[in-house]
C-alpha cells in the first residue's frame, strides 16, 4: 500500500494516496495509544478473492476520505462517493512547520473541472487532526461529505452538537432481506434523538450504540443554530476512549450516520463488518443529481453543494481526534475555547485539551 505518514508529537497520521484515505491514526496521550479510525477487515485481501465490480475506494476502505460528490456519480461519471474517495493523489507539500508537521495532497484527476487539495496539519501536543479540502476553478456545483469510521469492539454512547431534526430517507440501505437488515423506520422524522421511529414499531435512542444491534441504517442530521462548531463525540465501551469530529457547521450543515454493524450478508461485507460508525459531516444530498435538485434539505434551508467557478476556490474543514475517557463517565457537552477543547461529564467534572479553535473560523460566512 502506497502510503506517506506524518507526524507531530503525540500524533501520526497516514495517508493511502492510491485512494486518499486515512489508512491510520495514532494519539499518543496521557500514557494511552489510542487509534479512534476504523480499517475494514478485507483491505489487504488479495483482489481476486473480492467482487469483479466494488469501487476502489471500497476495496480500500479506510479511515476518512472526501466524498465529491457524496454517494452516487449522477452528474460526472465517477465511483460511488467521486474520484477523491477512488483514485490517486500525489503529495505536493510535506514538512515541518513550527510546532508541527504540514502535507498537502493533489487528486490527480479534476472534479466537475476543479482542481482538489488534500491539507494536513498536525500540531505538536494535539490530539487532533486539521485538515481542509480546497476546489479550486471548475463550473457547476459539487456536493461534498467528510466520511471518518470508528469501530466499537461493545457499543458505545453517542453525543452531539444542538441538532434541529434527524431524518432517514424513503428506502432503508438494504431493503431486501435476503441480503441485509435495518432497524430504523424510513422515511421517519423526528426532533427527539432519544426517541427515533423504528420500522418495528416504537421508538429507539440514537446516541446509544448497542453492539447486539445488527444493522445497516443511515440517518442525516441537521445543525440547530447555536453559534458553535458542531461535533459528534463517540465514548467508546471497551475502547475507553471519546472520538471526536468536528466541523464548521456554515461550511458543512449536515451529519449522515451510517450504522454499519454486521447488517450487510453480502462479499464483501459478509457479516463482518463490525461496530461501525459513520460520522459524515457534509453539504450534501444523497446523490449528486439530488444534491443540485430540489431536495428535501433545501427545503429546510439547508445548502447541499458548494458553488464552483474559474478563478475562483471554495474550502472546508474539519477536525478528528481521540481522547482517553472511561466507561462510568458521561459527556455532558464541549466547547472552544481560543487554545483548549474543554469536555464536561454530566457530574460537571471537566477535561481541557489542546485545540485550535480558530482553525474552525466559526462565524465567518461561506458562499453557497
Amino acid at each position: 500500500m502506497d502510503t506517506v505518514t506524518i507526524n507531530a508529537k503525540g500524533i501520526s497520521v497516514s495517508l493511502d494516496l492510491a485512494v486518499g484515505h486515512i489508512a491510520a491514526m495514532q494519539v499518543e496521550i496521557d500514557g494511552h495509544i489510542l487509534k479512534p479510525l476504523h480499517r475494514a477487515p478485507w483491505v489487504g485481501a488479495p483482489r481476486g478473492t473480492l467482487p469483479a465490480n466494488l469501487p476502489e475506494g471500497t476495496v480500500r476502505l479506510s479511515g476518512d476520505f472526501l466524498c465529491a460528490p457524496f454517494s452516487t456519480s449522477d452528474v460526472e461519471p465517477a465511483p460511488l462517493h467521486g474520484w477523491p474517495a477512488n483514485s490517486e493523489w500525489d503529495v505536493v507539500e510535506n514538512g515541518a512547520i513550527a510546532g508541527g508537521w504540514r502535507a498537502v495532497f493533489r487528486l490527480r484527476r479534476k472534479v466537475m473541472g476543479a482542481t482538489v487539495d488534500k491539507v494536513f496539519t498536525l500540531r505538536d501536543g494535539h490530539p487532533f487532526l486539521y485538515q481542509e479540502h480546497i476546489f479550486s476553478g471548475g463550473s457547476g456545483a459539487i456536493s461534498v461529505a467528510h466520511h471518518p469510521m470508528t469501530a466499537m469492539q461493545d457499543g458505545g454512547r453517542l453525543a452531539f452538537s444542538p441538532k434541529r431534526v434527524a431524518v432517514t430517507p424513503a428506502t432503508p440501505l438494504e431493503p431486501d432481506p435476503a441480503r441485509g437488515r435495518f432497524m430504523l423506520a424510513y422515511p421517519a422524522r423526528a426532533t427527539d434523538l432519544a426517541h427515533f421511529p423504528l420500522a418495528a414499531g416504537g421508538t429507539t435512542d440514537l446516541t446509544d450504540y448497542r453492539a447486539e444491534d445488527k444493522r445497516e441504517d443511515f440517518i442525516t442530521l441537521v445543525e440547530a443554530d447555536h453559534g458553535g462548531p458542531g461535533w459528534t463525540a463517540i465514548a467508546r465501551r471497551a475502547e475507553q476512549d471519546l472520538v471526536l469530529v468536528l466541523k464548521n457547521p456554515a461550511e458543512l450543515p449536515v451529519t449522515m450516520l451510517w450504522f454499519s454493524n454486521g447488517g450487510r450478508d453480502y462479499a464483501p461485507w459478509s457479516s463482518r463488518h463490525l461496530g461501525v460508525l459513520g460520522i459524515e459531516d457534509g453539504r450534501a444530498a444523497v446523490g449528486h443529481a439530488a444534491s443540485l435538485g430540489d431536495n428535501w434539505l433545501k427545503h429546510e434551508g439547508v445548502a447541499t453543494a458548494f458553488a464552483l467557478a474559474e478563478g475562483h476556490s471554495v474550502s472546508f474543514r474539519h477536525v478528528i481526534g481521540a481522547v482517553p475517557f472511561a466507561e462510568t463517565e458521561a459527556l455532558g457537552d464541549i466547547e472552544a475555547t481560543p487554545d483548549r477543547l474543554r469536555i464536561r461529564a454530566v457530574d460537571s467534572s471537566q477535561k481541557h485539551v489542546p485545540y485550535d479553535a480558530e482553525f474552525l473560523r466559526i462565524g465567518r460566512s461561506v458562499p453557497a
